[in-house]
């Protein structure tokens, strides 16, 4: 197809879920409920036509020689499949957020004025790799009454296109509104280029992939950009941590997924305990085959450790990958993490309450952990059902974004024949 006649289409769907997002705000959420029900059944029932389909994908990856990272986030298999199944089960448990009160006040005037929650309208998803995120978006969308339209990467694009036949199928059997998920059913780049600037019809934009990516959407969006922000996250192993403990969460943090953005990127430790524990960690890390690189003290410590350069310190590396750097006190770590981090997720282990506590006020970060792997940033963990993306923005949402960040509010005023004099 031209782009000309991509960009009318992209623009008919757009409209389309803007006509559906007033119908969707009006179902109640038992109704919303049995919708996300038939497609969680429905996912259950074609798990080998996913696999089978998304198979097609992953072998045109390795032909095209993507990076191992990359096909790790694109490959699914029954367990992954589950999961995504599992998250529209746990979604439905949630209370909705349409219609709930934010805040009630009763000012002088004769009125009752309230902030409720309600739909955003239209949601946009552009994302690359990972086809999880198609059935993730439309659940929580629908679940905040909201209309989504999806765009997955290239790479995933028959994997995406079955996932949002099924759900949709399943949807428009149980009365959703015709039109409320719309997949851009393409790998053309204009229709990405399209979306960016329909902000009559889309009211917000949520962008997932690399930063290169992101960063293209912000700088060139018109619509409002909520972004899911790069990982470079830190684990900080304090001077009076658990030694044993320490070891566990920088492992986990590292090495049970180390493709995705919760995983840990940097290491830093404290001169007092750097020499109990790097050598035992570097001897788990080279086991794993994670490469290590380090700062100069760290490689006194443990010759094998690489040198690390600036940039390291600046990498999300994504893979079996991680620098270290020893710090000579907590202010220097917290200093490193402030200047380095995406401001996604930071980690300190340590048994000093004082310490813990200053790092959680000191260190800006969407989500902040003590004592616990970074790798437990998700929305499933935080009891969100499943999420939408992970803001490293402050504004309108930041850390994991569920149900309750997929809304807005209003004010509804009601009064007695109240007029302002």
């Amino acid at each position: 197809m031209g782009n000309n006649v991509i960009k009318q289409a992209v623009q008919f769907k757009a409209n389309a879920a803007k006509e559906a997002a007033g119908k969707l705000a009006a179902m109640n959420a038992q109704q919303k409920n049995n919708t996300l029900a038939a497609m969680a059944e429905a996912l259950r029932q074609n798990i080998k036509e996913i696999l089978f389909h998304n198979e097609i994908d992953v072998q045109a990856a390795k032909d095209a020689q993507i990076t191992p990272t990359l096909i790790d986030r694109l490959t699914l298999n029954e367990k992954r499949v589950a999961d995504i199944i599992a998250g529209i089960k746990n979604v439905i448990l949630l209370q909705d957020p349409v219609g709930t009160v934010a805040e009630e006040t009763t000012p002088s005037l004769d009125i009752d004025v309230k902030k409720i929650r309600v739909p955003l309208g239209v949601i946009a998803m552009i994302y690359e790799a990972r086809p999880n995120v198609t059935v993730d978006a439309a659940t929580l969308c629908l679940k905040a009454g909201n209309a989504v339209i999806l765009k997955g990467g290239s790479e995933a694009l028959n994997t995406n296109r079955i996932l949002a036949k099924i759900i949709y199928e399943a949807g428009i059997k149980t009365g959703m509104p015709e039109n409320a998920i719309q997949f851009i059913d393409t790998a053309d780049r204009s229709a990405v280029q399209e979306l960016l600037h329909l902000d009559n019809y889309i009211d917000l934009l949520i962008p997932r992939g690399s930063e290169e990516f992101v960063n293209f959407v912000k700088k060139n969006a018109t619509v409002p950009v909520l972004s899911h922000g790069k990982g470079l996250c830190h684990t900080y192993i304090d001077k009076d941590a658990d030694i044993e403990q320490a070891i566990n969460i920088a492992v986990n943090a590292k090495c049970q997924r180390p493709s995705v953005c919760n995983a840990m990127e940097t290491l830093l430790i404290h001169k007092d305990i750097a020499e109990k524990i790097l050598p035992r960690l570097c001897e788990i890390y080279d086991k794993e085959n994670v490469e290590i690189k380090g700062c100069e003290i760290s490689r006194n410590i443990v010759n094998a450790i690489k040198p690390a350069k600036e940039e390291d310190w600046t990498t999300e590396y994504l893979d079996l990958e991680v620098s270290i750097k020893v710090a000579n006190s907590l202010e220097e770590a917290i200093a490193h993490i402030n200047k380095y981090g995406s401001k996604h997720s930071e980690a300190i282990v340590t048994n000093d309450k004082t310490a813990a506590d200053k790092f959680v006020v000191e260190v800006d970060a969407a989500a902040v952990f003590v004592n616990a792997s970074t790798r437990l940033h998700d929305g499933s963990v935080f009891g969100l059902g499943c999420e939408i993306g992970i803001s490293t923005q402050k504004l309108h949402a930041r850390g994991t974004m569920g149900i309750k960040e997929l809304t807005t509010t209003k004010y509804v005023v009601k009064g007695n024949g109240t007029i302002r004099k």
